[in-house]
């Protein structure tokens, strides 16, 4: 398992778990996610639940890249108690980026398995 202090991580790839994790942890949110678009840009987001709305941290985050004309990803972080990706979110990012690695990070920040890549 990788930390997100850098062991075994690209530096990239740390910083968009640091900002999963941050986003997370400001807002007190059950999920925090962070994606790179193949400019570098990143967007980072949280779980939203409301009565009429409901996105994933991972779904919120693509959409903040598609809205930022983001065509494609090169990779995305998921920060979450469990150990399962949204199905949503995974496959919004997949809708950009069919290989692209997603990193699924504890809270800690410890990278238990990265899917696809």
């Amino acid at each position: 398992m990788a930390e997100a202090d850098g062991s075994g991580l690209d530096p990239e790839d740390v910083k968009l778990v640091t900002l999963a994790r941050a986003a997370r942890g400001r807002t007190g949110a059950t999920e925090g996610a962070a994606v790179r678009d193949r400019d570098g840009r990143t967007y980072a987001a949280v779980t939203v639940t409301l009565p009429s709305l409901t996105l994933s941290a991972l779904q919120l985050a693509v959409a903040m890249a598609v809205a930022s004309g983001a065509a494609a990803l090169e990779a995305a972080a998921v920060v979450t108690p469990v150990t399962e990706v949204d199905p949503g979110g995974l496959a919004a990012v997949r809708d950009l980026a069919p290989g692209a690695p997603i990193l699924v990070a504890d809270p800690a920040g410890t990278v238990l398995v990265t899917l696809g890549g």
